[in-house]
């Protein structure tokens, strides 16, 4: 780390020698002259001095002192740090994470550092580690009724990442379906990623029939549960209208699972995944509301004959998840944190 006296007058030098108050052959005040102007130490000015000279704002003559160069291509006249101090950020208010018990996270953290030691500084598959995928699994599997093979599952950032990554595994010439309304970021990436919408129209029970049967879409991005802004979930009836719309198309369906974790009251309704086998459905969910919008967390779970091309298109691109984080999502899924904190959420819930 640079010695915050020295590098302080370097640059009040080298500013003056931008605005001109130092002009170019004028001699610089000798070291014990600006020592004493300064308050600093011999030993600090000549560091400055040296740095200027390293960088050709100065040259030194022996016995003679420092004297300004005018450094090629270097605009004179303006200082380099025009514009005073720095304006740092600030993060606001902290919204909380809500019921979210922060000190098994953080035992949670602890246990795995313990336990992995080196093994946390590995990069990681492109697909994610295969501890957080088979935890994924082996949680859907229990708490979902979801049957999803491992190597189906591929993690990333947060719902935006992934629909990035549907963006470019499917193409940017498709036509996306998406619910209108919808949730704003949906939209958002895909326009962001060059793709074009088709908006369809939100009814009671879900999409409107005439929208399905008309539309021109190559792909269908739902929400069956709890669709914002419309707070719609879509009936059973509504679902398997989904899915004979992708098979008589053959098209993918995207279903955007994000808030389903919260069912009430009972069983958790049937996702499109489930109900269709896997074939035609690219399954999307997070963490970002179940855990805390700060972890970016999330996966998507490929039909198996998209897993090929995905290999083809997107094994390039690494993670975006920190091993650390998969790591320890994955061992707060396995060792049953994760469904107490639904659990005990869903009973709050209940009581309001």
């Amino acid at each position: 780390m640079k010695d915050k006296k020295y590098y302080s007058l370097y640059l009040t030098v080298k500013g003056k020698i931008l605005d001109g108050e130092y002009r170019a052959g004028e001699k610089l005040p000798s070291k014990r002259v600006m020592a004493d102007m300064t308050g600093y130490s011999l030993i600090t000015v000549e560091a400055a001095y040296n740095m200027l000279a390293d960088e050709g704002y100065v040259t030194a003559r022996e016995r003679s002192g420092y004297f300004v160069c005018t450094p090629a291509g270097v605009p004179m006249g303006g200082s380099a740090h025009a514009g005073g101090e720095i304006e740092y950020l600030d993060d606001g208010e902290s919204a909380g994470g809500g019921d979210f018990e922060y000190s098994v996270w953080f035992k949670t953290i602890r246990k795995v550092i313990s336990d992995n030691g080196e093994r946390l500084f590995v990069k990681s598959p492109g697909k994610g580690c295969a501890v957080l995928r088979n935890a994924i699994a082996d949680y859907l599997h229990r708490y979902r009724g979801m049957v999803a093979s491992p190597s189906r599952i591929i993690i990333g950032s947060g719902s935006e990442q992934l629909y990035e990554t549907v963006v470019k595994l499917l193409g940017r010439d498709k036509i996306y379906g998406i619910e209108d309304p919808s949730y704003e970021q949906i939209s958002a990436v895909y326009e962001g990623m060059g793709a074009t919408l088709c908006r369809l129209g939100m009814g009671e029970e879900g999409i409107e029939s005439e929208y399905l049967s008309v539309g021109d879409f190559d792909v269908l991005h739902v929400t069956p549960f709890h669709s914002y802004p419309s707070g719609v979930t879509t009936s059973i009836t509504k679902r398997y209208e989904y899915l004979k719309i992708a098979r008589e198309r053959g098209i993918y369906i995207v279903e955007d699972d994000f808030d389903s974790e919260f069912f009430l009251p009972g069983q958790p309704i049937q996702s499109l995944y489930s109900l269709d086998g896997g074939r035609s459905v690219i399954y999307i969910n997070t963490f970002s509301k179940s855990l805390s919008p700060s972890m970016r967390m999330g996966y998507m779970i490929l039909p198996e004959e998209l897993l090929a091309e995905y290999d083809k298109r997107l094994s390039m691109f690494s993670c975006t998840v920190p091993v650390l984080e998969q790591h320890v999502l994955a061992e707060f899924i396995s060792n049953g944190s994760f469904e107490r904190h639904l659990n005990r959420t869903r009973r709050k819930m209940n009581r309001q």
